[in-house]
């Protein structure tokens, strides 16, 4: 079922408020059998619609666009100022420690890749099988734990494998699951990795959206994030932590900016310490600002509203598909577990792609489908939900969701079904 023809535009709309940062796209309208509908955006999990304030930032600066570091022109200067505040920014939003380094990358795939380069020699990397790809396949000859029952679980898991290691290690893990939105127990895994000896990196691509993330209170050493989840998709993301791994490391890529003297031989190069170490190569200087802008804006925000309001929108979906037999929600620790927005199902006997070609075509619904880059934990959760799909619909929300989409969706999903 094609939705390649839908014809989309935008119109004034009367959008109903919602705490949090405004964010752009609520006003696109898109051509239904039913007639025009406002877009129901449902795939924040994919990537999150642009915030204001990073478009603004981002047209602010544009005029005076130019190539940062090492430019004495008045352009390259503000650009530097502006990239070198944008990094700092950043930090204070995540929490980060005086002695820690932020390092800008392209998303949470390239910072976890990053992370995997950092390892030294003779480290072993121990993670979860309900990872996202990005924090699953970089790692060299990773333990790789079973999907666990419960947060307690997980940490009891972690215990058993770390007390087995006589190397040191690395410990990786999401703070909230991109299939099901439910909150890893990170505290407490950063405490038995820590009793351990061992590091931990925190994968917070679907948490930071959500969540307010303290690298210092949680007591993690690493935090990888995007920011096209954070509401500024130009390209960014961030890796930061301990600086030492980072120094210690051959560069990330090799080139310009990361070198600080090349010489005549073959081997003669010195190179600049982390950050600059790593970020090789003309920086993405309007993504890393347009995602400062937005941690500045969020840092301000009304957390507490925001998660009430999106756990309006997750009970009121979850509790609807309740009443309907046939759809299956799929969930690691159970119904209880605290979640960020995001409600993942199959329907017995509908092929996935098909449920969200039916909601984009006739409901102006754009949901995600498939295994979410998550194929061993999805698969596991299908197979453990009885459900004889081979793959699942996820449904997400951010800021801008509205109860008017989760009612859309449930319509939807009942008519499909009638």
């Amino acid at each position: 079922m094609s939705t390649e023809a839908m014809l989309t535009r935008r119109v004034p709309v009367d959008q109903p408020s919602a705490p949090g940062p405004r964010v752009l796209g609520g006003d696109v309208v898109v051509d239904t059998p039913r007639g025009p509908l406002t877009y129901a955006n449902l795939d924040y999990a994919a990537s999150a619609p642009c915030a204001v304030v990073a478009h603004e930032a981002v047209n602010e600066l544009l005029p005076y666009y130019a190539s940062v570091h090492r430019g004495a022109g008045a352009l390259s200067q503000r650009c530097t100022r502006a990239f070198e505040a944008a990094r700092q920014t950043v930090g204070w939003f995540v929490g980060a420690r005086p002695e820690d380094l932020v390092v800008f990358t392209r998303n949470t795939t390239d910072s976890l890749n990053l992370m995997a380069h950092l390892v030294p020699a003779g480290t072993r990397v121990v993670t979860f099988a309900g990872e996202h790809h990005a924090n699953l396949l970089p790692w060299r000859d990773p333990i790789r734990l079973p999907v666990p029952a419960t947060p307690a679980d997980a940490v009891a898991s972690l215990e058993q494998a770390l007390a087995g290691l006589r190397e040191p290690a690395l410990v990786a893990v999401t703070g909230a699951s991109n299939v099901t939105g439910e909150i890893w127990p990170i505290a407490e895994l950063a405490r038995v990795a820590h009793a351990h000896g061992a590091r931990i990196a925190l994968d917070a691509a679907q948490l930071a959206p959500h969540r307010r993330v303290d690298m210092a209170e949680l007591d993690v050493d690493y935090l990888a994030l995007s920011g096209h989840k954070l509401y500024a998709p130009f390209g960014s993301g961030i890796l930061a932590g301990r600086a030492d791994w980072m120094d210690a490391a051959t560069p990330y890529l090799a080139g310009g900016g990361a070198s600080r003297l090349v010489g005549d031989a073959i081997d003669d190069v010195a190179w600049h310490p982390a950050p600059a170490r790593h970020e090789a190569g003309s920086p993405n200087v309007m993504g890393a600002v347009a995602l400062a802008a937005v941690c500045e804006e969020l840092d301000e925000a009304d957390w507490t509203m925001m998660a009430a309001h999106e756990h309006e929108l997750v009970d009121r979906l979850r509790n609807g598909f309740s009443s309907i037999p046939a759809v299956r929600q799929l969930s690691i620790f159970g119904a209880a577990q605290d979640r960020v927005g995001i409600v993942t199902f199959a329907i017995d006997g509908h092929d996935s792609s098909d449920v969200s070609a039916f909601l984009a075509k006739h409901y102006g619904i754009g949901v995600r489908d498939g295994l979410f880059c998550s194929h061993p934990l999805t698969r596991g959760l299908l197979k453990g939900a009885s459900c004889s799909a081979p793959t699942a619909v996820r449904a997400s929300f951010g800021l801008g969701s509205q109860l008017e989409h989760v009612d859309r969706l449930l319509t939807g999903i009942r008519e499909l079904l009638s």
